[in-house]
């Protein structure tokens, strides 16, 4: 079996093909982490060591022992107030108004299979292939629960981690910020490795050495950002492409999230991937649980290169889903940089007759199909301009399916405009604070998809939109980040991430009503190019930058993790749109080759 327990050490390691991960219980109940990389045989609990440390607390059942602290021991899942001084995976404010959690080992499952996640997109294997570990710790006074689950890939090298947080107590406590994924690492010297960017530059790579203090990486945005992508390495100093070891920390989220890289004061390095403790505070009252969203975590002992192959590996097969999972994706051109909001329905058949011609597969009328929208104005009135169009949805669709060519349409379903009808009848379904003028950007705001009213009324609209014909793409854009978060719905420390389990429970819905459809995530390009889009969207649009030279660098960011046909890439027009260079067709398409393919 890849999960192994023994009883008389009350140890668990989990093995993969190549890795292996390995905890302990010790005799006070605290659960310590103890290994995790190339695969061993042995107890590795020889590691830990004890010392009489000053200004280093001890937990009252240690009695007089100075020598033992969590302030120095590596642990599964590291709680603020116990004593250990480092970056928390979970701070919770309990009813009286104290930030103090205990959590001691309870009891373990072993099964077969891959947990699921309730309404949060995680990694998927037949029940063969993978094996699931569920420890539960418990904090006795405040009847704090918390379940860690451990998810064991072993031929794919990949294991899982995710957390279940329940309130059994009396009162209310508030989670005010939880992790899935520790690792602690008693020795060594690491690089910590992110990829930064902005709009129409995303997935920089970054190297820095993780020294003392702690390095902090994470989004703030309601997405998870152009700025920032949840996904980290932790590398030897001497890694290279080819060899050293790499661990890999991929968020299978969305929205908000931190990631954080401590060297401690002994020399220790400590990374913890989750939700960001920035605009979160969520509240649990008696018998009420928060899921954390998963983190995918992978050793490689042969660099960068092997690390990525892994993660490639996992996203292909156990991450997508749909019928275009494992199929080519159709070539396809875009009417964007071709038209922008200029065109009517004979334009985009020009389009799909020119596309036939060249052996293209389908064409895609963007943005602007819809409602009054001939500039910035008019989202949220998802009903189709005929009279713009020239003609209806469906006779339009059929014209360009009679040429051969497979029909595609853009949305953003998330995005309001006040010069709406849905804003002028329901004000109050966008994201603002009562009493204040709006931050506006892009002349919109945006739905507050954490109510299901709201996603209801906006799925009725589009769906109505995909009937209309025979609609084989979506482009599901997002063009602005969440500001001046408020809702009168609910408490607000809980909008941003309710908000990205409706974003999921809308795709949802829409897979499974449309189970042949392809979608491709974006966000102003890439500003939600993670894990969990991908769990809904095959492929997603790599960055609104075009040109082909700054996506050299802006894929090479990408690769790290992400598979060649889950990033969107297009030849584009020259002088390019974003930066005004020139370069070769030949460049272009070689450079767009390494996506998804296409044409703007």
């Amino acid at each position: 079996m890849a999960i192994q327990y023994q009883q008389e050490n009350q140890l668990f390691s989990l093995n993969t093909k190549r890795t292996t991960y390995q905890m302990k219980v010790d005799t006070k109940g605290f659960l310590l982490h103890l290994y995790y990389g190339g695969k061993i045989s042995g107890n590795m609990a020889y590691l830990l060591t004890y010392y009489d440390r000053g200004f280093s607390g001890n937990p009252a059942d240690a009695g007089n022992d100075r020598t033992y602290s969590l302030d120095a021991l590596p642990q599964e899942y590291p709680q603020a107030g116990a004593g250990d001084y480092r970056s928390s995976a979970l701070v919770i404010r309990n009813a009286d108004g104290s930030e103090y959690c205990d959590l001691r080992y309870v009891r373990h499952e072993i099964r077969r299979g891959k947990y699921g996640l309730k309404g949060l997109p995680a990694v998927h294997a037949p029940e063969a292939e993978a094996e699931s570990l569920e420890i539960l710790l418990e904090d006795s006074v405040s009847r704090v629960q918390v379940r860690l689950l451990y998810g064991v890939l072993e031929d794919e090298d990949i294991i899982t981690r995710s957390a279940e947080i329940i309130n059994l107590g009396d009162g209310p406590v508030c989670v005010e910020k939880a992790a899935s994924a520790c690792l602690d690492f008693v020795g060594g010297e690491y690089d910590l490795v992110s990829f930064y960017g902005r709009h129409a530059m995303e997935r920089n790579f970054q190297r820095t050495r993780i020294a003392h203090g702690c390095q902090v990486i994470g989004s703030r945005r309601g997405t998870s950002s152009h700025q920032y992508n949840p996904a980290v390495i932790l590398a030897d100093k001497g890694a290279t492409e080819d060899a050293g070891s790499c661990y890999g920390m991929v968020f299978v989220y969305s929205g908000n999230f931190m990631c954080e890289a401590e060297r401690d004061q002994y020399g220790q390095t400590r990374a913890l991937m989750g939700l960001h403790s920035d605009l979160f505070h969520y509240p649990l009252e008696k018998g009420e649980k928060l899921v954390i969203p998963e983190t995918i975590l992978c050793y490689s002992a042969q660099g960068f290169g092997g690390l990525s192959r892994r993660y490639h590996r996992c996203i292909r097969k156990h991450l997508c889903r749909g019928k275009y999972s494992h199929q080519s994706r159709p070539v396809l051109i875009n009417s964007w940089e071709a038209a922008y909001f200029d065109f009517n329905g004979e334009t985009i058949y020009r389009l799909a007759r020119e596309a036939a011609e060249l052996g293209i597969d389908m064409v895609v009328m963007d943005d602007g199909w819809f409602g009054k929208r001939d500039d910035d104005s008019g989202l949220g009135d998802w009903q189709v301009n005929e009279e713009k169009l020239g003609c209806t949805l469906g006779e339009l669709i059929r014209r360009v399916n009679a040429d051969g060519i497979k029909f595609g349409i853009w949305i953003e379903p998330e995005m309001v405009s006040e010069d709406s009808d849905i804003y002028r009848s329901h004000p109050d379904w966008a994201i603002r604070i009562q009493g204040r003028e709006p931050v506006r950007a892009r002349n919109q705001l945006v739905l507050d998809f954490s109510r299901q009213e709201v996603r209801d009324h906006i799925f009725e609209q589009i769906c109505h939109v995909l009937d209309q014909g025979k609609i084989e793409y979506v482009k599901w854009d997002m063009n602005r980040s969440l500001t001046d978060i408020y809702s009168m719905e609910k408490a607000q420390g809980k909008v941003t991430y309710d908000y990205v389990l409706g974003v999921y429970e809308f795709l949802e819905r829409l897979m499974q009503r449309y189970p042949d459809l392809l979608i491709e995530g974006c966000s102003g390009g890439g500003g939600r190019f993670d894990a969990g889009m991908l769990y809904y969207t095959p492929q997603i649009w790599c960055s609104d930058n075009t040109d082909a030279v700054d996506r050299l660098r802006i894929q090479y960011g990408t690769s790290f993790f992400y598979p060649v046909c889950t990033v969107g890439a297009h030849v584009s027009a020259v002088p390019n749109h974003q930066t005004g260079r020139s370069v070769s067709l030949h460049t272009r398409g070689v450079v767009a080759m390494a996506g998804t393919f296409g044409y703007e």
